[in-house]
Protein backbone atom coordinates (compact mmCIF):
# COMPACT_ATOMS: atom_id res chain seq x y z
CA UNK A 1 0.00 0.00 0.00
CA UNK A 2 1.44 3.62 -0.76
CA UNK A 3 2.51 5.39 2.31
CA UNK A 4 3.25 8.81 2.77
CA UNK A 5 6.60 9.49 0.83
CA UNK A 6 4.56 7.64 -2.36
CA UNK A 7 1.39 9.58 -1.92
CA UNK A 8 3.19 12.58 -1.22
CA UNK A 9 5.01 11.77 -4.60
CA UNK A 10 1.89 11.75 -6.38
CA UNK A 11 0.15 14.76 -5.21
CA UNK A 12 3.35 16.72 -6.52
CA UNK A 13 3.56 15.29 -9.62
CA UNK A 14 -0.31 15.77 -10.18
CA UNK A 15 1.04 19.48 -9.20
CA UNK A 16 3.41 19.55 -11.88
CA UNK A 17 1.16 18.94 -14.48
CA UNK A 18 -1.11 21.59 -14.01
CA UNK A 19 -4.35 20.25 -12.42
CA UNK A 20 -4.52 23.21 -10.07
CA UNK A 21 -7.26 25.49 -11.96
CA UNK A 22 -8.39 23.00 -14.18
CA UNK A 23 -12.46 22.41 -14.05
CA UNK A 24 -13.83 19.04 -14.32
CA UNK A 25 -16.22 18.75 -17.20
CA UNK A 26 -16.76 15.32 -16.76
CA UNK A 27 -16.64 12.15 -14.29
CA UNK A 28 -17.32 8.78 -15.38
CA UNK A 29 -17.51 6.04 -12.22
CA UNK A 30 -16.81 3.16 -14.64
CA UNK A 31 -17.09 0.67 -11.89
CA UNK A 32 -19.46 2.27 -8.96
CA UNK A 33 -18.12 0.72 -5.74
CA UNK A 34 -15.07 2.76 -6.50
CA UNK A 35 -16.70 5.79 -5.18
CA UNK A 36 -17.44 5.39 -1.28
CA UNK A 37 -20.02 8.97 -1.51
CA UNK A 38 -21.54 9.96 -2.45
CA UNK A 39 -23.41 7.33 -4.98
CA UNK A 40 -21.90 7.12 -7.87
CA UNK A 41 -24.53 8.75 -10.37
CA UNK A 42 -24.97 11.79 -7.78
CA UNK A 43 -21.08 11.77 -7.42
CA UNK A 44 -20.66 12.47 -11.31
CA UNK A 45 -23.38 15.22 -11.11
CA UNK A 46 -22.36 17.19 -7.97
CA UNK A 47 -18.52 17.07 -9.02
CA UNK A 48 -19.25 18.18 -12.80
CA UNK A 49 -18.38 22.21 -13.38
CA UNK A 50 -16.07 22.36 -10.06
CA UNK A 51 -12.30 24.08 -10.17
CA UNK A 52 -9.28 22.15 -8.66
CA UNK A 53 -8.50 25.02 -6.30
CA UNK A 54 -6.02 22.98 -4.67
CA UNK A 55 -3.65 19.66 -4.10
CA UNK A 56 -2.35 18.48 -0.83
CA UNK A 57 -1.96 15.33 1.23
CA UNK A 58 -3.09 13.92 4.87
CA UNK A 59 -1.95 10.86 6.38
CA UNK A 60 -1.98 8.32 2.90
CA UNK A 61 -4.82 10.54 1.64
CA UNK A 62 -4.85 13.06 -1.51
CA UNK A 63 -7.20 15.78 -1.26
CA UNK A 64 -8.08 18.09 -4.24
CA UNK A 65 -10.11 21.11 -2.58
CA UNK A 66 -12.75 21.96 -5.36
CA UNK A 67 -14.80 24.87 -6.18
CA UNK A 68 -18.26 25.61 -4.21
CA UNK A 69 -17.04 24.01 -0.87
CA UNK A 70 -16.19 20.29 -2.06
CA UNK A 71 -13.61 18.05 -1.44
CA UNK A 72 -12.47 15.42 -3.44
CA UNK A 73 -10.63 12.16 -1.62
CA UNK A 74 -8.66 9.46 -2.69
CA UNK A 75 -7.19 6.84 -0.96
CA UNK A 76 -4.78 4.99 -2.96
CA UNK A 77 -4.87 1.35 -0.84
CA UNK A 78 -3.21 -1.27 -2.59
CA UNK A 79 -2.99 -0.71 -5.85
CA UNK A 80 -4.80 2.28 -6.70
CA UNK A 81 -2.81 4.41 -9.55
CA UNK A 82 -3.17 8.14 -10.87
CA UNK A 83 -2.59 9.60 -14.31
CA UNK A 84 -2.93 12.27 -16.41
CA UNK A 85 -3.68 11.07 -20.40
CA UNK A 86 -4.37 12.97 -23.25
CA UNK A 87 -7.44 13.86 -24.66
CA UNK A 88 -9.32 11.33 -26.57
CA UNK A 89 -7.86 8.05 -24.70
CA UNK A 90 -9.97 5.15 -24.04
CA UNK A 91 -11.05 3.53 -20.75
CA UNK A 92 -8.03 1.08 -20.14
CA UNK A 93 -9.50 -2.25 -18.35
CA UNK A 94 -8.28 -1.62 -14.99
CA UNK A 95 -9.84 2.10 -14.93
CA UNK A 96 -12.30 2.88 -12.42
CA UNK A 97 -12.99 6.54 -12.57
CA UNK A 98 -11.92 8.91 -15.02
CA UNK A 99 -11.92 12.90 -14.64
CA UNK A 100 -12.57 14.86 -18.39
CA UNK A 101 -10.63 18.33 -17.37
CA UNK A 102 -11.71 21.32 -19.60
CA UNK A 103 -8.16 21.23 -21.21
CA UNK A 104 -9.50 17.87 -23.38
CA UNK A 105 -7.15 15.53 -20.57
CA UNK A 106 -8.20 13.13 -18.52
CA UNK A 107 -7.40 12.31 -14.67
CA UNK A 108 -7.64 8.52 -14.45
CA UNK A 109 -7.97 6.62 -11.29
CA UNK A 110 -7.03 2.85 -12.50
CA UNK A 111 -6.83 0.15 -9.08
CA UNK A 112 -6.87 -3.28 -10.49
CA UNK A 113 -7.40 -5.19 -6.91
CA UNK A 114 -10.28 -2.48 -6.34
CA UNK A 115 -9.17 -1.64 -2.40
CA UNK A 116 -8.73 2.12 -3.65
CA UNK A 117 -11.97 4.23 -2.38
CA UNK A 118 -12.97 8.01 -3.45
CA UNK A 119 -15.06 9.97 -1.53
CA UNK A 120 -16.73 13.65 -2.49
CA UNK A 121 -17.76 15.62 0.49
CA UNK A 122 -18.20 19.47 1.78
CA UNK A 123 -15.93 18.38 5.03
CA UNK A 124 -13.09 16.52 4.94
CA UNK A 125 -12.87 16.17 8.51
CA UNK A 126 -16.02 13.56 7.99
CA UNK A 127 -13.01 11.34 6.63
CA UNK A 128 -10.29 12.72 7.47
CA UNK A 129 -11.05 13.33 11.26
CA UNK A 130 -9.95 10.49 12.90
CA UNK A 131 -6.14 10.67 11.66
CA UNK A 132 -3.55 11.57 14.00
CA UNK A 133 -0.85 13.90 13.61
CA UNK A 134 2.00 14.17 10.77
CA UNK A 135 4.94 12.38 11.51
CA UNK A 136 6.99 15.32 9.87
CA UNK A 137 5.04 17.51 12.17
CA UNK A 138 4.76 16.36 15.16
CA UNK A 139 7.35 17.63 18.05
CA UNK A 140 9.51 15.19 19.94
CA UNK A 141 7.18 15.91 23.02
CA UNK A 142 4.05 15.22 21.83
CA UNK A 143 5.54 12.03 20.51
CA UNK A 144 6.59 11.04 23.30
CA UNK A 145 3.78 11.20 25.46
CA UNK A 146 1.85 9.76 23.12
CA UNK A 147 4.35 6.57 23.16
CA UNK A 148 4.01 6.97 27.04
CA UNK A 149 0.27 7.11 26.83
CA UNK A 150 0.05 3.90 25.04
CA UNK A 151 0.91 0.41 26.39
CA UNK A 152 1.58 -0.85 22.86
CA UNK A 153 3.90 -2.59 20.87
CA UNK A 154 6.13 -0.35 18.87
CA UNK A 155 5.24 -1.61 15.69
CA UNK A 156 1.55 -1.89 15.42
CA UNK A 157 1.33 1.21 17.08
CA UNK A 158 3.18 3.17 14.32
CA UNK A 159 0.91 1.89 11.87
CA UNK A 160 -2.28 2.80 13.95
CA UNK A 161 -3.45 6.02 11.94
CA UNK A 162 -5.11 7.13 14.59
CA UNK A 163 -1.75 7.71 16.32
CA UNK A 164 0.30 8.76 14.01
CA UNK A 165 -1.34 9.37 10.01
CA UNK A 166 0.96 8.12 6.80
CA UNK A 167 3.14 5.42 8.12
CA UNK A 168 3.65 1.92 6.93
CA UNK A 169 4.99 -1.20 6.40
CA UNK A 170 7.71 0.07 4.74
CA UNK A 171 8.69 2.72 6.49
CA UNK A 172 7.99 2.01 9.63
CA UNK A 173 10.73 -1.03 9.56
CA UNK A 174 13.04 1.68 8.23
CA UNK A 175 12.52 3.39 11.19
CA UNK A 176 13.24 1.17 13.79
CA UNK A 177 15.96 -0.62 12.21
CA UNK A 178 17.86 2.83 12.41
CA UNK A 179 16.73 3.12 15.65
CA UNK A 180 17.59 -0.27 17.13
CA UNK A 181 14.45 -0.65 18.57
CA UNK A 182 12.90 -3.91 18.19
CA UNK A 183 9.44 -3.62 16.96
CA UNK A 184 7.78 -5.40 19.87
CA UNK A 185 9.22 -3.36 21.98
CA UNK A 186 6.33 -1.73 24.39
CA UNK A 187 5.98 2.10 23.53
CA UNK A 188 5.23 2.99 27.32
CA UNK A 189 9.28 1.44 27.63
CA UNK A 190 10.84 3.82 25.71
CA UNK A 191 13.68 6.63 27.16
CA UNK A 192 13.44 10.72 26.19
CA UNK A 193 15.96 9.61 23.91
CA UNK A 194 15.07 6.65 22.62
CA UNK A 195 11.62 8.12 21.83
CA UNK A 196 13.92 11.44 20.23
CA UNK A 197 16.02 9.00 18.43
CA UNK A 198 12.24 6.89 17.18
CA UNK A 199 10.69 9.90 15.73
CA UNK A 200 14.40 11.25 14.30
CA UNK A 201 14.53 7.85 12.40
CA UNK A 202 10.64 8.02 11.17
CA UNK A 203 11.14 11.78 9.68
CA UNK A 204 14.31 10.66 8.15
CA UNK A 205 12.65 7.67 6.55
CA UNK A 206 10.04 9.42 5.29
CA UNK A 207 12.07 12.30 3.75
CA UNK A 208 14.72 9.84 2.16
CA UNK A 209 11.26 8.30 0.82
CA UNK A 210 10.06 11.58 -0.63
CA UNK A 211 13.64 12.53 -2.05
CA UNK A 212 13.23 8.95 -3.93
CA UNK A 213 10.06 9.41 -5.23
CA UNK A 214 8.63 6.36 -3.41
CA UNK A 215 9.46 2.83 -3.06
CA UNK A 216 8.63 0.54 -5.78
CA UNK A 217 9.03 -2.77 -5.96
CA UNK A 218 8.05 -5.35 -9.37
CA UNK A 219 6.97 -4.83 -12.42
CA UNK A 220 3.79 -5.61 -12.19
CA UNK A 221 0.61 -2.92 -12.63
CA UNK A 222 -0.12 -3.77 -8.76
CA UNK A 223 2.96 -1.66 -7.88
CA UNK A 224 3.44 1.85 -7.04
CA UNK A 225 4.45 3.74 -9.94
CA UNK A 226 4.50 8.14 -10.59
CA UNK A 227 1.30 9.03 -12.74
CA UNK A 228 4.14 9.81 -15.35
CA UNK A 229 4.33 5.79 -15.31
CA UNK A 230 7.76 5.56 -13.91
CA UNK A 231 9.12 3.81 -11.30
CA UNK A 232 10.40 4.76 -7.36
CA UNK A 233 13.81 4.41 -6.50
CA UNK A 234 13.70 4.22 -2.91
CA UNK A 235 14.13 0.57 -2.99
CA UNK A 236 17.74 0.80 -3.51
CA UNK A 237 17.79 2.25 -0.54
CA UNK A 238 16.05 0.38 2.17
CA UNK A 239 18.13 -1.11 5.00
CA UNK A 240 15.97 -3.68 6.47
CA UNK A 241 12.77 -4.06 4.63
CA UNK A 242 12.27 -6.47 2.12
CA UNK A 243 16.06 -7.61 2.78
CA UNK A 244 15.14 -11.19 4.55
CA UNK A 245 18.61 -12.63 4.91
CA UNK A 246 20.82 -9.59 3.26
CA UNK A 247 23.68 -8.65 5.89
CA UNK A 248 22.44 -5.40 8.28
CA UNK A 249 24.94 -2.65 7.16
CA UNK A 250 25.38 -2.00 10.36
CA UNK A 251 26.67 -4.88 11.72
CA UNK A 252 26.37 -7.54 9.45
CA UNK A 253 24.06 -9.83 10.85
CA UNK A 254 21.75 -11.46 8.31
CA UNK A 255 18.19 -9.55 8.55
CA UNK A 256 15.14 -11.50 9.61
CA UNK A 257 11.60 -11.89 8.68
CA UNK A 258 8.91 -12.19 11.16
CA UNK A 259 5.12 -11.54 12.03
CA UNK A 260 4.35 -8.90 14.42
CA UNK A 261 0.62 -8.42 14.99
CA UNK A 262 0.57 -10.17 11.51
CA UNK A 263 2.17 -8.52 9.54
CA UNK A 264 5.55 -8.49 7.64
CA UNK A 265 8.16 -7.49 9.60
CA UNK A 266 12.26 -6.90 8.91
CA UNK A 267 14.67 -6.67 11.63
CA UNK A 268 18.26 -7.16 12.89
CA UNK A 269 18.02 -9.38 15.43
CA UNK A 270 21.84 -8.11 16.86
CA UNK A 271 20.75 -4.20 16.57
CA UNK A 272 17.21 -4.48 17.39
CA UNK A 273 17.85 -6.68 20.97
CA UNK A 274 14.01 -8.57 21.46
CA UNK A 275 12.63 -7.31 24.94
CA UNK A 276 12.66 -9.62 27.91
CA UNK A 277 9.28 -11.06 28.60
Amino acid sequence: MPELPEVETVVRELRKAGLIGRRIVRAQALWAKAVAAPASARFAREIRGREIRSLSRRGKFIVAELSGDRALLIHLRMSGHLDVAPAGFRPRRHDRVVWTLDDGRQLRFEDTRKFGRIWLVRDPAQILGHLGPEPLGISPAVFAAGLAARARQLKPLLLDQTFLAGVGNIYSDEALWAACLHPRRRSDTLSAAQAAALLAAIQAALRQGIRNLGTTFGNGNTHFVLPRGDRGRNQEQLRAYGQTGAPCPRCGTPIRRILVGQRATHLCPACQRAPRR
